[in-house]
């Protein structure tokens, strides 16, 4: 059983609000910082013992609260109403169309102007976890319904399991997830082009230029995108002449839990492995980031220094009827887990 600590974090939250809340979730393995604004994961460092993994904190972030309520590229926040893109920012539900705020031209991003990243959510101590809760009022940044959402944390040795739940009074859709950006070889580090990396699967959604999936699901075969094998990140980059991951991975379309990815860092021995209930993963290489974007101890955290395995529904499936459904029904309960199990492995 992992042990829960709370506090303060902050001299209160956004506008004089509420304090936002730190949960430090502790266990023979891992050791790691939640806070209630955005139900964001702060921190997180291996805790084994092992000479090559002591001390690295392996999520990128910031050492206070005012850097997570900036502009940021959501890091460590959940992700919702809908992650990911949605065309234009619009859809139909029953026949009546929908316009969100476009936030990243010419689509609708993460939710929105403000997503779920950027509130705060109330929060309860579980015996080896916390448990964040909030209410998506009906109409807010431009979706139908209202929306009731727990995400759960929770720690077992080297695991920390991440469960989605959500509850509608109208037809809306709902895709949750976390964006987390890893870096094994420490939060930090230049870049992750040491990481060898493998997904499970055997499709992948082709993007137009603006980042929206076409709607073609490709085979990965003989293309960048064949990562069914372990592959060098940098050399797989080069071979390829490609920028970069910003790409959803099809994976088994099943609710029950699934082999999803693992991500191995040789220097370090850290390992990483991805399992889900979710049938894809935005596998992305933080092409975003910049060099000017400070993080904790004052590091910067350029182009490629960070990765996010973003289990989620397919982008823009809500425009879509031939990806899985997006869409959430009164009396129905959206219901997803994440599992990320790190541990080192001596070879």
């Amino acid at each position: 059983m992992a042990r829960v600590s709370r506090g303060p974090w902050g001299a209160g939250g956004p506008g004089g609000g509420p304090d936002v809340a730190q949960f430090r979730l502790q266990s023979d393995q891992l050791d790691l910082s939640l806070i209630s604004w955005g139900a964001t994961l702060t921190a997180l460092r291996l805790t084994d013992g092992h000479p090559r993994t002591q001390h690295a904190d392996l999520v990128l972030g910031f050492s206070d609260l005012k850097g997570y309520l900036g502009k940021q590229p959501y890091l460590g926040a959940v992700i919702g109403r809908v992650a990911n893109r949605i065309a234009k920012g619009k859809f139909s539900v029953n026949g009546e169309e929908f316009q969100l705020p476009i936030n990243r031209e010419p689509n609708s991003l993460h939710g929105g102007n403000r997503g779920f990243d950027k509130f705060l959510w109330s929060a309860q101590e579980l015996p080896s976890g916390v448990q964040f809760f909030r209410i998506s009022p009906d109409g807010e940044e431009g979706y139908p319904g209202e929306l009731k959402v727990w995400v759960t944390y929770t720690l077992d040795g080297g695991e920390l399991a991440v469960n989605y739940r959500a509850q509608t009074n109208k037809p809306t859709p709902v895709n949750l997830t976390n964006h987390t950006y890893f870096n094994l070889a420490g939060q930090g580090s230049p870049n992750i082009y040491d990481h060898e990396v493998s997904i499970e699967a055997d499709a992948y959604l082709p993007v137009d230029d603006t980042l929206v999936p076409t709607g073609e699901v490709a085979s990965v075969q003989g293309t960048a995108f064949d990562l069914r094998k372990p592959v060098n990140l940098g050399e797989q980059m080069k071979k390829f002449q490609i920028d970069g991951f910003d790409h959803n991975f099809c994976l088994k379309q099943t609710n029950e839990k699934h082999f999803c990815a693992r991500v191995y860092h040789p220097p370090s021995g850290r390992q990483l492995e991805v399992y889900t209930t979710q049938p894809g993963v935005q596998f992305y290489t933080g092409n975003f980031l910049e060099e000017s974007l400070k993080g904790k101890g004052g590091v910067s955290y350029p182009k490629h220094s960070g990765f996010c395995l973003e289990t989620q529904n397919w982008p823009d499936a809500v425009n879509k009827p031939h990806f899985p459904s997006v869409l959430l029904q009164p009396g129905e309960e959206y219901n997803h887990t994440t599992w990320f199990n790190f541990s080192v492995v001596k070879k």
